[in-house]
């Protein structure tokens, strides 16, 4: 993390709150800390699971606007909430204003969520390489088209939008103080900064100085902090060297849905944090596994998704391999259940072995981008045909 620090204004004592309740235009979230969406991750069961632990703003899978306005069926499916989610949140990825525009109008018009975020983050090469996500706010204007098309769809609802972007495509050409101050002009509720660029991708230290730079920047708006929030310490870290009103939570709550309560403490100004025991992580992995079989109504379906988290959970428990490769493989409730009560469920949380980073990492990247995407901050023609490629048929990166 960057050790950029502001001065603070004020000292805090034990027991006061960190910050304010987040204002999302009409909906005001009292632990102010934002579940990032996670493609494959942040369905409605990783909701849940998060919801029973902590507070916060819990923003489904992202979906695109061609898919949305097809009705595409897993995309509607995404877009489905649980009755107890005070506010339903969803995220849509787009590159065509009209599109973006016509499926924020679904979301909003047909009361499908409480709040929209727009995707402008997305490093993922197959979406980049077409110029779309991290790479789109480079050309201004079609940035600009699409919040204004977003922004105008919800409003006759009173369905709030926000922006989530990264810092640019690269360490030369960076977007996120432009981007920011045009989204604040178009009356979004909010922007929120990963804190790194495309080129970065999810490798090395996130840049908190730049939310600092984009909070000094757009005044009006809450402006959310992203990248490297591993425990409550990191955010309440992040809060106080950015002046950042809230942030955004990723890859440090995969296969740790307690982080969540530990958040919610943090910025209470309580010290109590959750260390589970192995017999804790298991309880909640059979939960994770209940909760996935319904969320699909398919047990075979929902084990076999919920086989990516079975490292995030045991990172730092000292469980044998035998173990991990069958919880690797489970394929039914009943199974999940014997191997995980075949753990020895008696041993302590492990400290600082559980830890630190998870999910995907990797190494800077050269951003893949349309030939020439750089040489000019307009879009012409040419590039318009091809960005009508990059929305992909549900989910990104």
């Amino acid at each position: 993390m960057s050790t950029t620090a502001l001065d603070p204004t004020t000292a805090r004592r034990p027991g006061d709150r960190l910050l304010p309740p987040l204002q999302i235009g009409p909906h005001s979230i009292d632990t102010p800390v934002v579940l990032a969406p996670m493609a494959g991750v942040t369905n409605g069961a990783f909701r849940r699971l998060c919801r029973e632990h902590g507070a916060g703003l819990y923003v489904a899978e992202m979906v695109t606007s061609r898919a949305l306005v097809a009705r595409n069926e897993e995309s509607l499916r995404i877009v489905t909430f649980d009755e107890d989610e005070e506010v339903r949140s969803a995220q849509v990825y787009g590159v065509d204003p009209a599109t973006v525009g016509a499926a924020v109008k679904i979301i909003a018009g047909e009361d499908r969520a409480d709040h929209v975020d727009l995707n402008f983050g997305c490093p993922v090469p197959k979406v980049t390489r077409k110029g779309g996500g991290a790479a789109l706010p480079w050309k201004r204007e079609l940035f600009t088209r699409i919040v204004e098309a977003a922004v105008e769809a919800a409003a006759p609802y009173g369905v709030p939008v926000t922006v989530k972007m990264r810092k640019g495509i690269d360490a030369e050409h960076h977007t996120y103080l432009e981007a920011g101050l045009i989204a604040e002009s178009l009356g979004v509720a909010a922007v929120a900064l990963h804190a790194r660029t495309a080129a970065e991708y999810y490798s090395g230290h996130a840049d908190w100085s730049a939310i600092a730079e984009l909070k000094r920047t757009v005044t009006s708006i809450p402006v959310l902090g992203n990248g490297d929030i591993w425990s409550a310490e990191d955010a309440v870290a992040m809060v106080e060297q950015t002046g950042c009103d809230g942030v955004v939570v990723g890859r440090g709550c995969q296969g740790r849905p307690w982080l969540f309560a530990d958040l919610a403490a943090a910025f209470d100004g309580r010290p109590d944090r959750v260390r589970p025991g192995l017999r804790m992580v298991a309880e909640t992995i059979y939960r994770h596994g209940e909760l996935m079989v319904e969320e699909f109504g398919d047990e075979d379906k929902g084990m076999r998704d919920l086989r990516k988290h079975m490292a995030w959970y045991l990172k730092g428990y000292p469980v044998g391999g035998d173990s991990r490769r069958g919880l690797a493989m489970v394929s039914t409730l009943a199974e999940l259940r014997e191997l995980l009560d075949a753990l020895d469920l008696d041993q302590p949380y492990p400290g600082e072995a559980a830890e630190g980073t998870r999910g995907r990492q990797g190494t800077p990247k050269r951003p893949h981008l349309p030939e020439g995407w750089l040489d000019s901050r307009e879009l012409d023609d040419e590039f318009r045909a091809r960005l009508a490629e990059a929305e992909l048929s549900v989910s990104g990166g």
